[in-house]
């Protein structure tokens, strides 16, 4: 029996797709960086049962938090995207957690801009408040170990390409590492919307951008772009027709982002068929029924989709492509820094990359 919902709904199935390909299914996958975030600051001291824990997210991540905060006595604030639809709202609000949506924007970086301020206001207003920085402290890769061990243990030996949502890079970029720590040879491979500045499509807009879970108009500082070999870029139509077309094959209801990586991992397996991939689904696909299920007439055949591989950032271009990314560091604007302005401080805990 278990103690806590959370131990209940955290650990993934390991599901078989297309026969060669593993899908690594969540209910709700940032659990693991919610838990192993407030239990490393509960174990370090810098936040106590009763404190209010804030962070910014486009939906996924906040009920994780509010599940963490339920778990261990704490209060949550969460500043969601217009992505937060009305069921989660209710769920969160019923856990606890007080919501704010910022105003309704089809521009991911508006989007974001917004919800860093709002942060940035919250923290003045409220010094007491712990701002649990998923986007930029490295503390939220701990959660992931766990994953690492699964995936090590249910997968059979041999190499493997983990396939996923860069998001935050606390994810991919954690499992990658917990595999390769262990012996594993792993080729990580990064999955991005147009328009995200993380590696450097920020030139390119996507006007029907809904997968904002995956990149930024704004520095993460908790990605290791070190870390990934292979970077691929789709747009939301093309993210959309993996989602359906994943739907239709394996019966996998799965996010948008999840479509994308389901791409990707087709893809990858073309070029190297020795290698086994394992494309990550962290979420369901409920919060996309209107946006991009019901639109399921004017998906593409997966079959007679594939990327442009290109050599260099100047060559990016829609609806797909594809690049050797062969651990380069972060790309100029990225590591320039944002154009939201000022990083909120606060009650950061130490929080770095």
């Amino acid at each position: 029996m278990y103690d806590h919902v959370t131990d209940a709904v955290k650990r993934p199935a390991m599901i078989s797709v297309d026969s060669d390909l593993v899908c690594v299914r969540f209910e709700t996958m940032k659990i693991y960086s919610a838990l192993g975030a407030v239990r490393a600051l509960l174990d370090s001291g810098q936040v106590r049962p009763g404190d209010t824990l804030v962070d910014s997210s486009s939906g996924i991540y906040a009920y994780a938090l509010a599940l963490a905060c339920h778990r261990h006595g704490m209060q949550c604030h969460i500043v969601g995207s217009t992505t937060v639809d009305r069921v989660l709202r209710v769920q969160l609000e019923i856990l606890g957690a007080t919501v704010e949506l910022v105003q309704p924007s089809s521009s991911l970086r508006l989007d974001q801009n917004l919800r860093v301020h709002r942060i940035a206001e919250l923290l003045r207003e409220n010094p007491s408040y712990h701002w649990m920085r998923q986007y930029h402290d490295s503390v939220h890769y701990s959660g992931y170990a766990e994953v690492a061990r699964q995936i090590a243990a249910e997968v059979p030996a041999g190499p493997l390409s983990i396939v996923g949502a860069v998001g935050t890079g606390a994810s991919t970029g954690a499992i990658a590492s917990g595999l390769r720590a262990a012996g594993r040879d792993v080729l990580l491979v990064g999955v991005q919307p147009f328009g995200s500045v993380t590696f450097g499509s920020e030139h390119i807009d996507d006007a029907e951008i809904l997968i904002a879970g995956i990149g930024s108009s704004i520095e993460f500082e908790n990605v290791r772009h070190e870390l990934y070999d292979r970077i691929h870029w789709l747009s939301f139509d093309y993210a959309m027709s993996g989602a359906v077309g994943l739907l239709r094959s394996s019966a996998v209801f799965a996010g948008l982002s999840t479509g994308a990586a389901y791409l990707a991992a087709r893809w990858e397996h073309r070029l190297d068929g020795a290698r086994r991939p394992v494309f990550i689904a962290p979420d369901t696909g409920h919060r996309y029924v209107d946006s991009a299920f019901s639109r399921y007439a004017e998906a593409y055949d997966v079959d007679k989709l594939e990327p442009v591989e290109i050599e260099s950032l100047g060559e990016l271009a829609r609806p797909w492509s594809a690049m050797n990314w062969a651990g380069r560091p972060a790309p100029m604007p990225a590591a320039a820094g944002s154009s939201a302005g000022p990083v909120p401080t606060g009650r950061c805990g130490g929080a770095g990359r």
